[in-house]
């Protein structure tokens, strides 16, 4: 090599030893010129790498470009039948959703929520598998998301419907009378009707004659003899003494070997002293007399006899007498609502009595026995007092939430057909919860807003800042007759976050502040040199997020942060 080739190499091996450091140099001011977008990516996104590039994806149940914005995705808008299948209740949350299925079905994952994302669906529960759903005498038939109780062979429902529902229905099967209709006819025999469920079989009666003239004390007569007979219209005429009052027992003994025993008076010529008996106003009688001029006073005797099938302690008697010369009398007995009577006339002089059943309507029930409350700022806990069925059989009670301007017009028969509370509706009131009156306890609570669902009925938490107006109404039902008593439960006033709400706010906050210490130490570590470490922002955020979330667990306390961590993992 040349002197001179020397001197020209020299300068050229320089710029080959300094060229990795202008490479290096060259690289971070690219480095530096391009910004890092993952670090961009909203708080309900996640970074990704798509044909080498990074993008900013909105997490599953968000929507929105994954860097300005992600919003919530309300999954239920479609309808509950699309996203959550048939015979469900779809139920959005923040990030996610989940479904109920509606009384009557379950579950296929034997769960109360579901996601229908592992092929869960809503199936029929057969009810009947449970033993003595329907009770004594009676069968279950299970139906489409419900059941039926149908009354067996032999028996029938007291109120004369073909089938029933426990939950809707206070009834019992009781066993069909072997014998009704009885009548007098050609002045001594007798004759009755078999009840539809005996037609055609072949039964014994046994009668007892018990005879005495009532002009005579003297003559008495004591009969007992027996037929059998497999007529539907079964009668007999008896060998009966002229001029004499008879008492005559007829009993039927069936093939369950069951005994009914029916009594009729038999009087031999002598004609009846009243009829055409009719009821009035539903607690009072009138007739017309058939003998005996308007000249002539008549002493009636009455016996009253009252009970309640749904009250089996209660027995109301009464016994007076009524003299009086009008053709048409009239008399009102002080008879209780909601009770069958039976009621005995009898005419002492000429020794005549007829039976008449009376039914009273029931009427509105007591009102509701509760403690007012007026609260401001909070939600109070109500306590609910069971009443007694002092004028009719107690069905229902209902808590119904008005706003508080609504209170001074509202009608305690309103909400005829209940209205159930709904976000997508403007809604003046809407009924929070229905209990069964044989599901309620002595002194029970509830708290409004609780979000639980009693009976078919959602609570429903209250709005902010509203005021409301709480009435606790209770329902009785019988004899196609519906009556309700109600009572201002509690007034709220200026309602304020609950302790509840201001966790939730505390833990969103929280996440705020970890969003701009995150942001904060992107756009710092982009201008720093790569050798200087500070603690990741997102760890920070996870200790702080953390320390909240055991606080709010430790006050007994769930944020719907944390109701929706929960749901999303079912």
């Amino acid at each position: 090599m040349s002197p001179g080739g020397g001197r020209a190499l020299g300068p050229l091996l320089l710029l080959l030893l300094a060229l990795p450091q202008c490479v290096g140099r060259w690289r971070a001011v690219v480095n530096r010129s391009i910004p890092d977008v993952c670090a961009t990516c909203h708080i309900h996104a996640t970074c990704h790498q798509i044909e080498g590039k990074s993008v900013c994806i909105c997490n599953y149940g968000f929507v929105g470009n994954g860097r300005t914005h992600c919003q919530d995705k309300d999954e239920c808008q479609i309808g509950a039948s699309k996203i959550c299948g048939n015979h469900t209740l779809c139920h959005n949350t923040h990030g996610s959703f989940y479904c109920v299925c509606l009384d009557g079905y379950r579950a296929s994952n034997n769960n109360k929520t579901f996601i229908p994302n592992d092929g869960t669906n809503c199936t029929d529960i057969d009810e009947c598998e449970e033993s003595g759903l329907c009770g004594p005498n009676a069968s279950c038939m299970n139906t489409e998301g419900s059941y039926k109780c149908y009354c067996n062979d032999g028996y029938k429902l007291e109120n004369g419907e073909h089938s029933f529902h426990p939950d809707e229905n206070i009834v019992s099967c009781k066993e069909e009378e072997l014998l009704s209709n009885l009548s007098i006819f050609n002045e001594t025999c007798v004759k009755w009707r078999r009840k539809t469920g005996r037609l055609g079989l072949q039964e014994t009666y046994t009668f007892h004659l018990l005879g005495q003239r009532w002009d005579e004390k003297t003559f008495s007569e004591d009969v007992i003899f027996n037929i059998t007979t497999s007529e539907d219209n079964p009668k007999v005429c008896l060998d009966l003494n002229p001029g004499s009052n008879y008492v005559v027992n007829i009993t039927a003994i069936s093939s369950r070997n069951t005994i009914v025993s029916v009594t009729v008076a038999v009087q031999t010529k002598v004609k009846e002293a009243f009829n055409n008996v009719l009821i009035f106003n539903d607690t009072c009688l009138k007739w017309q007399r058939t003998v005996r001029g308007t000249d002539v006073e008549d002493r009636y005797s009455f016996h009253v006899q009252g009970q309640r099938w749904y009250q089996k302690e209660f027995f109301h008697e009464m016994t007076f007498d009524l003299t009086t010369h009008k053709q048409a009398p009239e008399v009102c007995f002080d008879l209780q609502p909601g009770t069958n009577y039976s009621v005995n006339i009898s005419m002492v002089a000429l020794n005549f009595s007829l039976l008449v059943s009376m039914t009273t309507q029931i009427t509105d029930p007591p009102f509701p026995d509760i403690e007012f409350v007026a609260v401001k700022g909070s939600a109070p806990l109500l306590r609910l007092r069971k009443a007694e069925d002092q004028n009719g059989p107690i069905s229902l009670y209902q808590v119904i939430v008005l706003p508080l301007g609504l209170q001074s017009t509202f009608i305690c028969d309103s909400f005829a057909a209940a209205a159930f509370f709904s976000n997508t509706t403007d809604v003046k009131g809407y009924v929070a919860a229905e209990f069964q009156a044989k599901d309620v306890a002595d002194n029970m609570s509830i708290a409004l807003g609780d979000r639980h669902y009693y009976g078919k009925f959602y609570n429903a938490p209250l709005k902010l800042g509203e005021e409301y107006c709480v009435f606790l109404r209770i329902i009785s039902e019988w004899n196609k007759v519906r009556t309700q008593s109600c009572a201002v439960w509690a007034q709220i006033k200026n309602l304020s976050p609950t302790l509840q709400y201001m966790s939730a706010v505390g833990l969103g906050s929280v996440a705020a502040v970890c969003l701009i210490l995150f942001l904060s130490f992107s756009v710092a570590r982009a201008y720093l040199h790569s050798t200087v470490r500070f603690p990741p922002a997102a760890f920070a955020c996870e200790a702080v997020h953390l320390s909240a979330t055991m606080d709010v667990a430790q006050t007994g306390i769930t944020s719907s942060f944390l109701e929706t961590e929960n749901v999303s993992r079912l």
